[in-house]
This record gives structure tokens, C-alpha cells and sequence, in this order.
């Protein structure tokens, strides 16, 4: 049977390993982390079963039929849903959706009878894991419904509602709601003076810098993601300091400012190699690519391409494997290779209609239906610009820029 320690010194204990786990995520070390979390959490289930037992006078025998945390003793609720979250976050940095998810819906469990504010971080990666896997209406169902219930809630809790403002701007983006978008944007920025974490103004500043974007406000969206960097660096979070860089990249790169769009990404995929974050570096790799390819660099981006497409599938990584089927397509029409491209198209057509990317969607069949006119198949084109009807393309509303014309 197991010592009984002294609970308030037990949880002590657990919250400055919970901190130490939290500490090696934001360096990036994912590995390293989930495995802190997944420490802290055995320690828990340890200790109150060892408290049930001995309540129970019946540790042995409940030990061998694994009943020792369904009974009584000192519940470490907090602590065990902060490694629950904390490994939901480790395996969403590592891309491992579906361990990640698991996670998220144990600690949500746990906490489905605490206040609103308490689960907004479990929401948010639960949204974020929906997000990744092409999911975007679901992700947006999920943070709509959390804030909404954050909204009923008195007090107020200013960090968990910007923590889910910013977390749905990205999926509205990606959808064509850039109204929605804008609005949690305002939301995001008017509520940051009142925010506690400063790690979380500055991912405020680095979600707002997309509507921005689609607003034609380049300027102030690279001056939003100075700021954004500025307090990562300062903070030492490197993780979120390689999304800073990844998310500059984007904004050149809409903005047709290649040579620093290719900058900011090759430095953010540097850093997330190092992090070993690999489904976020396969996606900016794809974008790397874009970037290559309107550079004149084909061959290049093809190569890059063919390194990551294997990483991504219907359930992992949708849109971007969408955006790099895309981007395979044009570079076979380049090379005057219809059937490749064809094939390219309609693959991505495919993860793109599933994840209901709207401007992605427009943009694509538009693709697609000028190379079927101009190979004669009328009837196909103006199916595929059906498709397309209804969805508008601007400025970041696509994974990558603009196709040429």
C-alpha cells in the first residue's frame, strides 16, 4: 500500500511539476513535456487510489481489480485535468490529433461542472484539434457555444474570452465569414487592456493581423505581429515565436512581397524542426512552396512538396493538404502535363468541399474549370465553376496566394 502524504503538500508538489511540464511546451519541447504531464498524471491517479484504499481498508484488493481512483480519499481534480490539458496540448503540437482530442475530452469531463472560464482551455484546444483536421465547422460550433456561455457568465473572465475570440478567427477565415472574423477581432483587441497573461495578448495581436489582411490593412497587420513577437520574445516563448514568424510569412505572401515572405517562413520552419512540431511544419512548408514556386523556383517547391504531402491526410492537416494538391496542380500545368493537373485538382477539391474552406474552394474551381475549358470539356468547366458559385475569394481567406492569371 502506498505512503499517505499530507494532501495540500502533494498538490504543491504537482503544480510546480505541472508548471516545469508547461515551461518545456513553450520551449518547445514537446516530447519532453507530454512526458512531465504524463508523470503528474500517474502520480495522481497514484495517490487517490492509494487514498481510496486506505479509506476502504481494501487496497490490495482493489489494486488487483483497478478500482483504486473510483473511490473516496483527496480529489486532485485540478491538478489531473491540467496534465489531461497539458497532454492534449503536447500531442496537438506534435500532430497527433486523435491522442490529443482524447485528452481534451477526459479533462473537459472532469471539469463539465466547473465554471465556464476554467474550461475555455480545454474548448480552445478541442476546437484547434477540430480545426487541424479539417473540421472547421464543428471547431467554430465549439467556440461559438463557448463563448456564448462565457457571456452568461458573471464576472466576466477577460482571458478566457480572448483566448477564444482569437482561436476562432483563423476557422471563420478559412470559411469566408470574414465578418464574423472582424468582429472577434474587435472582441480580441478591445478586451486585451483587461487581460492578465501577456502571452495571450500577444496571441490576440498575432490572430487579428489576418482580418486586418482580408481589410487590405497590410501595414497594420505586420505592426500587429511586431507586437505579437516582440512579447514572445520577451517572454522566451519559442513555440509561439515560430507561429509569429510563420504568420508574417502569410501576410507577405499575400501581400506579394515574396522575398520576405520566403524569409519569415524559412525561419519559422527552422524553428519547428527544432520543436519537432510536425504537422505545423509540413504546413508551412506548403506555404514555403507557394512562395518558391510564384518566385520561379518550381523545381524547388515540387521537392519541398513531395517531402511533406505523406504527412497530412482527410483527418490530418485537410486544407493545407488541399493547398499543396493545389499547388502540384498548377505546377503540372506549368509543365503542360492536363492529366497531373486534373488529378491534383480534384483531389483537393475533394478535402476542400469536407472542410467547407470557402475562399480555398473558390479559388480551386475556378482553377480547375479554366484548365477543363481550355481542354474543350465546356460542360465539366461550368460544373466546376458551379462549384465554385457562392464562395468569394479576398486577401486571407486562402492557405496560399493568389493563383495567376
Amino acid at each position: 500500500m502506498c505512503e499517505r502524504n499530507d494532501p495540500a503538500a502533494v498538490a504543491e508538489g504537482l503544480r510546480r511539476r505541472l508548471a516545469e511540464a508547461r515551461r518545456a511546451l513553450a520551449d518547445g519541447a514537446a516530447e519532453e513535456a507530454g512526458a512531465c504531464y504524463a508523470a503528474v498524471l500517474a502520480e495522481v491517479e497514484e495517490y487517490e487510489g492509494c487514498e481510496g484504499c486506505a479509506e476502504h481498508g481494501e487496497g490490495e484488493e482493489r489494486a488487483e481489480r483497478g478500482e483504486h481512483a473510483e473511490h473516496g480519499g483527496h480529489r486532485l481534480t485540478a491538478e489531473r485535468a491540467a496534465a489531461l490539458l497539458g497532454l492534449g496540448e503536447s500531442a496537438l503540437e506534435s500532430g497527433e490529433l486523435t491522442d490529443a482530442l482524447g485528452y481534451f475530452e477526459r479533462a473537459g469531463d472532469l471539469l463539465a461542472d466547473g465554471p465556464a472560464p476554467a474550461r475555455a482551455p480545454v474548448l480552445r484546444g478541442r476546437a484547434v484539434a477540430h480545426y487541424l483536421t479539417g473540421e472547421l465547422r464543428y471547431a467554430v460550433h465549439l467556440l461559438e457555444s463557448g463563448l456564448a456561455e462565457l457571456a452568461r457568465a458573471e464576472p466576466q473572465d477577460p482571458d478566457a474570452l480572448v483566448l477564444l475570440h482569437a482561436t476562432a478567427i483563423g476557422p471563420y477565415m478559412d470559411m469566408g465569414a470574414h465578418h464574423h472574423a472582424a468582429r472577434a477581432a474587435e472582441s480580441a483587441l478591445a478586451l486585451a487592456p483587461r487581460v492578465s497573461d501577456p502571452a495571450l495578448v500577444a496571441r490576440a495581436h498575432r490572430s487579428v493581423a489576418r482580418t486586418l489582411l482580408a481589410q487590405g490593412r497590410h501595414a497594420e497587420a505586420d505592426a500587429s505581429l511586431a507586437t505579437a513577437a516582440e512579447l514572445y520574445d520577451r517572454l522566451g516563448l519559442r513555440t509561439e515565436l515560430a507561429h509569429c514568424h510563420w504568420m508574417r510569412g502569410y501576410v507577405r505572401a499575400q501581400a506579394g512581397q515574396l522575398a520576405g515572405a520566403e524569409e519569415e517562413l524559412r525561419q519559422a520552419l527552422l524553428m519547428l524542426g527544432e520543436t519537432r512540431a510536425a504537422l505545423y511544419r509540413s504546413q508551412v512548408a506548403v506555404e514555403l512552396a507557394d512562395v518558391l514556386h510564384r518566385r520561379g523556383s518550381s523545381g524547388d517547391a515540387a521537392e519541398l512538396l513531395a517531402g511533406v504531402l505523406g504527412d497530412f491526410s482527410s483527418e490530418r492537416g485537410a486544407v493545407h493538404a488541399a493547398a499543396a494538391h493545389r499547388l502540384l496542380g498548377i505546377i503540372a500545368e506549368d509543365a503542360h502535363d492536363t492529366e497531373a493537373a486534373e488529378e491534383h485538382y480534384v483531389r483537393a477539391l475533394s478535402l476542400l468541399e469536407r472542410a467547407g474552406a470557402a475562399g480555398d474552394l473558390a479559388d480551386l474551381c475556378r482553377l480547375l474549370g479554366d484548365l477543363l475549358r481550355r481542354g474543350g470539356r465546356t460542360e465539366a468547366a461550368l460544373d466546376a465553376y458551379r462549384t465554385g458559385l457562392g464562395h468569394r475569394t479576398a486577401p486571407g481567406s486562402t492557405t496560399l496566394g493568389p493563383a495567376q492569371l
